[in-house]
C-alpha cells in the first residue's frame, strides 16, 4: 500500500511509544499521533471530503495542522495548505482555482477564510486548539488505516508563480512527499532517536516536506514553534534536547544576537542546523557556531522540487557559498540558453531531475510545458557547478523576492496595486537586507493631477495582500525606464538610488510573525 502517512503508521506499529510530536505544551506518542490524524479522516469523511477531493487548510504551525494535513493525506485527497497571512480575495482565489471541497481554518486566522469561504459557498471546519487529535473532547471514532493510492496521486497543491500572471499550484504526489523524506533524512544523517525542532511554517514546502516529512520518515520527534522567537527557539533547543534544528537566515541571525545567557553547553545535544530559503552570510554562520556550537550547513530546493534538490552534508566541510551536492536519487545540471550543458564552472541555468520533481502545475499545462526540457525541470535560477558536484546559486533569472524565507511575486503585488486609483504605473523590485535578505520595494508613476500618499498606499495595500508581500520602501518617479515594446525595463531602475533614497513609510506597524 501507498500513501505519504505510511511512514507514521509504519513506526505507530514498530515503535508506539516513541515521541513523534511535541507542540504548545503538549507531546505526542507515534500511537497517539496516529490516532489522532485517524480521528481527523474520520470528521473529514463526515463533511463530504473523499479521494481525489482538495481541501483548503489554512492552519498555522500547530499540532492541528498536523492532525488534518495527514487526516486529508490518508482519504486519498489533496491538502492545498496556505500562508495564514493571506487575505480573503487571495483565499477566495485559492478555493475556487483548486476547486475545493472544504475549508479548514484555525481559530484565531480564521477572519479572511470566513470572508472568501462565504463568498464562494465553500464549507468550513475550524478548528480550535485541542478540538483535534487523541482525547479530544468529542471527538470521531478511529479511522482503521489510510487509503492505498497510486504513488503519483495528488497529495499536496502548494501554490507558487513566477513573474507573471497568477499563482500557479505545483502538485506534489505523494511519491513526491515519501522521497524528498528519504533522500533529506540520509544527507541529514539524522535517525529514530533524533530530536528535531522548528519554528518554519508548515503550510511552506521547507517546512512541511523537508522537515516534517524527513522526521517521520526515520520515526525521530519533532518540536514545533508556532511563532518564531529566538529566544524561545533556542530554550526549545535546550528544554527539548533537540539534535537538529531547521530554519530559515533571518531566524539564525535573530538567534545568534539573542539576547540569553544559554551557550553552547546548554545546546551540546545540538549538533546539526539546516538553513534554507535564502543565502546565509558566512559570518552569521561562522559566529552561530562560535556562540552555540553546531554548524549551520545549507541546502537548496524549490517547491517544485519538494523542497529538495541540492544539500551540504554534515559529514562533509562545506564550500563557502555552496548549497551542496544533489541529494540521493536526484540529478542536478546547469544549461545554457539553448538547454545544452554548460562546461564546469560556467554560469548557465539550474535544471532537475528526481523523483522529488512535481507532476505539474494544477490545469495549467502550457505553465508545465514552460518549465519542462525532455528529463529536466527548468528553475529559473542561475548557477554554477564544480568538478565535485557543488552548486552555487548566483543569481536569478526569475524576478522573484524572497523576504525572510517567503516568496514574494513581483507581479502579484503589481497586479494589486495597479488597481490604487493614484497610481499609473508601478515595478516591484528587491532590494538588499541584512536581516530579511531582501526587502520589497515599490517604484511608482503617479497620476497627473492626482497627489498620493505614501503611507495611505502602504495601507491600502496591506488590507489586500498578506503582510509579508506589502512594500516597505517606495520611490516615486516621473517614468519608468522602457523598452522598444513598452515592456518596463525593471533591471535599468537605479537600484542603489531606490536604497539610499526610498521613503518608508511609517504611519503603520507591520512586524508580523514570520510564520505566520
Amino acid at each position: 500500500m501507498t500513501n505519504a502517512v505510511q511512514n507514521i503508521w509504519r513506526h505507530a506499529d514498530a515503535t508506539p511509544e516513541n515521541v513523534a510530536l511535541r507542540a504548545d505544551g503538549r507531546t505526542w506518542t507515534y500511537d497517539e499521533l496516529r490516532a489522532g490524524i485517524a480521528r481527523a479522516a474520520v470528521e473529514l469523511e463526515r463533511r463530504g471530503v473523499g479521494r481525489g477531493d482538495r481541501v483548503l487548510l489554512v492552519v498555522p504551525t500547530v499540532a492541528e495542522f498536523v492532525f488534518v494535513y495527514h487526516g486529508v493525506l490518508s482519504l486519498g485527497a489533496t491538502a492545498v495548505t496556505v500562508n495564514t497571512l493571506c487575505t480573503a480575495p487571495e483565499i477566495e482565489y485559492f478555493l475556487t482555482d483548486a476547486d475545493c471541497k472544504l475549508a479548514v481554518g484555525y481559530r484565531d486566522v480564521a477572519d479572511a477564510l470566513l470572508v472568501a469561504a462565504t463568498a464562494v459557498t465553500r464549507p468550513t471546519w475550524i478548528l480550535d486548539p485541542g478540538s483535534i487529535g487523541p482525547g479530544a473532547v468529542g471527538a470521531a471514532g478511529e479511522r482503521p488505516s489510510y487509503v492505498d493510492v497510486d504513488e503519483h496521486d495528488a497529495a499536496v497543491l502548494l501554490y507558487t508563480s513566477g513573474t507573471t500572471g497568477k499563482p500557479k499550484g505545483a502538485v506534489l504526489t505523494h511519491h513526491n512527499l515519501l522521497a524528498s523524506g528519504n533522500a533529506l533524512s540520509q544527507v541529514q544523517a539524522i535517525g529514530p532517536d533524533d530530536r528535531v525542532g522548528t519554528a518554519l511554517p508548515l503550510f511552506h514546502v521547507y517546512g512541511q516536506a523537508s522537515v516534517m516529512a524527513s522526521t517521520q520518515h526515520v520515526g525521530a520527534a519533532l518540536s514545533l514553534q508556532r511563532r518564531f522567537d529566538a529566544v524561545s527557539m533556542l530554550e526549545m533547543a535546550a528544554s527539548h534536547r533537540l539534535t537538529t534544528m531547521a530554519g530559515v537566515p533571518t531566524m539564525w541571525n535573530e538567534m545568534l544576537h539573542a539576547r540569553t545567557s544559554l551557550s553552547a553547553h546548554d545546546l551540546s545535544g545540538l549538533r546539526l542546523c539546516l538553513t534554507g530559503g535564502a543565502p546565509l552570510p558566512k559570518a552569521v554562520s561562522e559566529a552561530f557556531q562560535a556562540r552555540f556550537g553546531p554548524r549551520v550547513i545549507d541546502g537548496y530546493g524549490l517547491t517544485e522540487t519538494t523542497g529538495a534538490a541540492t544539500a551540504q552534508s554534515p559529514a562533509h566541510e562545506p564550500k563557502e557559498g555552496s548549497v551542496g551536492r544533489p541529494v540521493p536519487g536526484t540529478t542536478v545540471t546547469v544549461l545554457d540558453a539553448d538547454h545544452q550543458p554548460v562546461p564546469i564552472g560556467e554560469v548557465g541555468e539550474v535544471a532537475i531531475d528526481g523523483p522529488g520533481v512535481m507532476r505539474e502545475y494544477w490545469n495549467r499545462p502550457d505553465a508545465t510545458a514552460a518549465v519542462r526540457n525532455g528529463r529536466w525541470f527548468l528553475t529559473g535560477d542561475l548557477g554554477r557547478m564544480d568538478a565535485d558536484g557543488d552548486l552555487w546559486i548566483v543569481g536569478r533569472i526569475k524576478e522573484l523576492i524572497i523576504r525572510g524565507g517567503y516568496n514574494v511575486y513581483p507581479s502579484e503585488v503589481e497586479d494589486v496595486m495597479y488597481g490604487h486609483p493614484a497610481v499609473l504605473e508601478c515595478a516591484v523590485i528587491g532590494l538588499p537586507d541584512e536581516r530579511l535578505g531582501e526587502e520589497v520595494a515599490a517604484v511608482v508613476v503617479v497620476q497627473p493631477g492626482v497627489s498620493l500618499d505614501l503611507a495611505d498606499l502602504r495601507e491600502w495595500l496591506a488590507e489586500r495582500l498578506a503582510a509579508y508581500k506589502v512594500p516597505r520602501v517606495y520611490q516615486v518617479c516621473d517614468a519608468l525606464p522602457k523598452g522598444t515594446t513598452g515592456k518596463i525595463l525593471k533591471r535599468d531602475i537605479d537600484h542603489d538610488e531606490v536604497l539610499n533614497n526610498g521613503i518608508r513609510p511609517q504611519r503603520i506597524a507591520m512586524t508580523p510573525a514570520l510564520n505566520e
